[in-house]
């Protein structure tokens, strides 16, 4: 038998078993080492279900589910055929192999598979701890788990070496950093996107947006400002290259836009990356983003209601540049691990974004620690170890 934490409902965790799988041809078994607790998982656990919201891949979450999706784990059975099924960017995998998995599985069929490439928009996506039930066999589809079945169309990366699994774990995390990277491909002398020296607003700076911070850091920018409520989780991003940061206890909306003027001479910051999950912030973000600027909104993943805006102010009069951002390129994951693995030197250890560690045993306990946003960054779940929490 396999033991895995199972959300049976909002709010409601509790601590299950399921058989040990038979494992097809097409698939792969995974050992999991460590499953980071996403803001979507916390989400979920709140009962704010409703994601991709008006398209045609619009879903709520399929309880029981097994949650988890920031997963590092080693491999421990391949079926005969996996080879072929498995999306491994060229590498071979073998047993023993430790490995990070993308979470999402694409159909390969609907229009946005069949003509666009990167950032995921595929219609009929499964996600793993996210859109599939355990309630179904092999039941083992999320990170909270002994073992995840690995089904085909997957997308599974080798890891470095050099890598903890616990670095490992915030892989997917990383990778949603490539609206950064789309930033840049923005760039050009008339002054559109992300240019070297460019000032860098976070709005909010838990583990998503301080990944977006370090990547920041890494592709060139100038003065960094973080924006939270959190006095523990700003300060762990002035450790890793933030320069300002901004409570939000302490100031007025109106004291941070004018603290971001003053900073960038009346102008404004030339990048603003949403990352707070509250839809107060747009407003807040697009105050805050200069003239021509580029606004990247990447923290609304769920449906958590409206906001108002003045089109004319906020859009057309400072012809903003508006990207949403939903999930993130598969192809950014081995690029992620190398940044990981060549920038380790420049940062604090990349351990330390993982504050604490649970096993299977005190999930609940794990998430409900995880919303405290002022004792943590990361939180993890150790489905290997027997006891305690670190």
């Amino acid at each position: 038998m396999v033991k895995a934490a199972v959300m049976v409902e909002p709010g409601r965790i509790e601590v299950q078993e399921f058989p040990y799988p038979t494992i097809a041809d097409d698939a792969m078994l995974m050992k999991v080492e460590l499953c980071g607790i996403c803001g979507t998982d916390k989400h979920s656990y709140r009962g704010e279900t409703k994601q991709y919201a008006g398209t045609n891949a619009e879903m709520s979450i399929p309880f029981p589910i097994i949650p988890g999706h920031e997963i590092v784990g080693t491999i421990v059975e391949i079926g005969k055929h996996a080879d072929d099924a498995i999306k491994t960017y060229g590498q071979t995998i073998t047993r023993g192999d430790r490995v990070v998995i993308c979470p999402d599985i694409f159909c390969d069929k609907c229009y946005y598979c069949r003509n666009y490439n990167g950032f995921v928009w595929c219609d009929n996506m499964r996600t793993y701890g996210v859109s599939m039930t355990c309630a179904t066999p092999p039941h083992l589809f999320g990170g909270w788990a002994e073992y995840l079945y690995i089904l085909p169309g997957t997308f599974v990366y080798k890891v470095p070496e050099s890598i903890s699994p616990t670095a490992a774990a915030l892989t997917e995390l990383m990778a949603v950093t490539y609206n950064l990277d789309k930033a840049k491909e923005f760039y050009s002398m008339s002054g559109d996107g992300f240019k070297t020296g460019d000032t860098v607003v976070i709005q909010g700076v838990g583990p998503m947006g301080l990944l977006h911070a370090i990547k920041a850091r890494m592709l060139g920018a100038g003065d960094i400002i973080a924006i939270d409520a959190s006095e523990f989780r700003l300060n762990m991003a002035k450790e890793f290259g933030v320069d300002v940061c901004l409570n939000i206890r302490g100031t007025t909306q109106k004291e941070r836009i004018e603290a971001v003027k003053t900073m960038t001479h009346g102008i404004g910051a030339d990048v603003v990356v949403e990352c707070a999950g509250v839809p107060a912030a747009i407003t807040e973000g697009l105050e805050l983003v200069r003239k021509g600027g580029m606004y990247i909104v990447a923290g609304m993943f769920v449906d958590m209601g409206e906001v108002s805006i003045n089109p004319h102010k906020h859009l057309c009069a400072k012809n903003i540049r508006l990207i949403g951002q939903t999930n993130h390129p598969p192809s950014g994951y081995l690029p992620s691990l190398k940044l990981m693995e060549k920038f380790a030197k420049f940062f604090p250890s990349f351990e330390k974004i993982v504050t604490h560690k649970f096993p299977l045993d005190r999930a609940a306990e794990a998430m409900e620690l995880s919303m405290n946003a002022d004792l943590t960054m990361k939180v993890a779940i150790a489905p290997q170890e027997g006891k305690g929490g670190e």
